[in-house]
């Protein structure tokens, strides 16, 4: 596989099928519309950019992530009894 005429085939090999294909050209335009739909138009609705509009510099939202993770695996550790060994 590290013999360069080996991945120079497997490259011709891949290009040369996706050239012919005549149905997964038409798959392949549809998962990209769904991801384009997915990515592009849902981030604008669902996925709003909370720490740019509740803290002005980078150390804020640092601080903030920071406390947030802290506190989640505080509240998993109290639930639990302590500490794990």
């Amino acid at each position: 596989m590290h013999n360069p005429n080996t991945v120079q085939r497997l490259y011709r090999f891949y290009i040369d099928g996706f050239r012919r294909m005549t149905v997964g050209k038409s798959l392949w335009k549809i998962i990209f519309i769904k991801l384009l739909i997915m990515f592009g138009v849902l981030k604008l609705f669902f996925f709003q950019d909370f720490l740019g509009t509740h803290f002005t510099t980078d150390q804020q939202r640092a601080d903030y992530v920071l406390s947030e993770l802290t506190k989640t695996t505080q509240a998993n550790i109290s639930i639990k009894g302590g500490a794990e060994e």
